[in-house]
C-alpha cells in the first residue's frame, strides 16, 4: 500500500552529526503525522520525533535541543536531524507515517524498514 525508504545511518563518533531521511510512496491520499522512532537492543521501539502536517512537532526528552525533525508535505519526505550525538542514541531508527490511502479510502499506518545508527565512545 505504502512504502517508506529510510536512509542516512551509519557510525559516528560522539558528538557528532547524522541526518536520517524518509521518503514516502504508494497509494496516499494525505499524510497526517510522520515521525521517527528507535529501538535498541532488548529494549522497546521508543519515540525520538514527531511532526504532524501543519509543522506542529514533539520530542522525547532525551533528544530536545540536539535533535530537528523537518518535512515536506509536497515530497512526502521526513528528516531528522542529529547533533552532538551520544553513545545511549545507538539504536535502529524506524520512520513512521499515518497514511490516508486513496482507495479504499481509509487510515494506514506505515513503517520503514530500519537504519542502524551507531555513536562510538
Amino acid at each position: 500500500q505504502v512504502q517508506l525508504v529510510e536512509s542516512g545511518g551509519g557510525l559516528v563518533q560522539a558528538g557528532g552529526s547524522l541526518r536520517l531521511s524518509c521518503a514516502a510512496s504508494g497509494k496516499i491520499f494525505s499524510i497526517n503525522a510522520m515521525g521517527w522512532y528507535r529501538q535498541a537492543p532488548g529494549k522497546q521501539r521508543d519515540l525520538v520525533a514527531v511532526i504532524n502536517s501543519g509543522g506542529r512537532t514533539n520530542y522525547a526528552d532525551s533528544v530536545k535541543g540536539r535533535f530537528t525533525i523537518s518535512r515536506d508535505n509536497a515530497k512526502n519526505t521526513v528528516d531528522l536531524q542529529m547533533n552532538s550525538l551520544k553513545p545511549e542514541d545507538t539504536a535502529v531508527y524506524y520512520c513512521n507515517a499515518g497514511v490516508l490511502l486513496t482507495t479504499p479510502r481509509y487510515n494506514y499506518d506505515a513503517w520503514g524498514q530500519g537504519t542502524q545508527v551507531t555513536v562510538s565512545s
